[in-house]
């Protein structure tokens, strides 16, 4: 195999794994700074992204249909159209105010002219102690989770996590594009070089016929003059 041929396999192979991870870097540095926006914006509010919201399970209350690690996609819903059996977020009514739960709605309340529902989680013996009120509900689980991404989802937000998930990428896509340009520019240089040396090569090949040329005129001319001798010297010994 060629030399040539080598360096075009390697440099397809950098290709390919550039493209590779732009293709996964790209869009979760696109999301993960949308969501970081709306953080920043809406404190008090589970930032989405186009109306999805990911969110990473803890607790085993809805095990087997969800266990902890998992990361579950919900999706922004109006709260009158959710139904008995549906899987809902939403900010626990005993909690913080911000701590967000995921159970299954049991029933459907209207209470003073308030629409709340009653849940449990699968894994529960009894029902949650408070119902949930329209304006708690976050969004509907989709039936989409992502097994041990939570965890993942976790491990980036530490220091050893997010230098392996994002930075230490993007070094990497930088690396690969001043190695591509490079190697770019030394192909660029030999093609040049072979160019230079192929021109120069032409140049004394005219040089060398030019030179010979006059001589082969010089030969010419001499080889005429003596057959126009010849017949003189004939004549005269006649």
């Amino acid at each position: 195999m060629s030399k040539a041929n080598t360096s075009d396999k390697f440099n397809k192979t950098l290709t390919v794994l550039g493209i590779v991870m732009c293709v996964i870097q790209v869009p979760i540095l696109i999301v993960n700074c949308t969501l970081l926006v709306k953080s920043l914006i809406n404190k008090d509010e589970v930032p989405d992204f186009g109306g999805t919201v990911t969110l990473i399970v803890l607790s085993d209350s809805m095990q087997p249909e969800i266990k902890v690690g998992d990361m579950i996609i919900c999706k922004k819903v109006d709260p009158a159209k959710i139904e008995i059996g549906d899987v809902i977020s939403f900010y626990d009514p005993a909690g913080n105010g911000t701590t967000v739960v995921t159970h299954r709605v049991e029933s459907i309340i209207n209470e003073n002219g308030l629409l709340g529902f009653r849940t449990k989680g699968i894994n529960n013996n009894n029902e949650d102690s408070l119902p949930v009120y329209a304006d708690k509900v976050i969004a509907e689980y989709t039936g989409i989770r992502i097994p041990l991404a939570g965890n993942v989802a976790i491990f980036m937000q530490t220091t050893p996590g997010l230098f392996l998930c994002v930075v230490l990428p993007i070094i990497l896509l930088v690396g690969y594009d001043v190695l591509r340009r490079k190697m770019y520019e030394k192909k660029q240089g030999s093609d040049i070089a072979a160019l230079m040396s192929e021109l120069e090569a032409l140049k004394a090949e005219k040089a060398k016929s030019n030179t010979s040329a006059p001589e082969d005129a010089d030969a010419q001319n001499t080889e005429q003059n003596e057959t126009a001798i010849l017949p003189s010297e004939a004549t005269s010994e006649d």
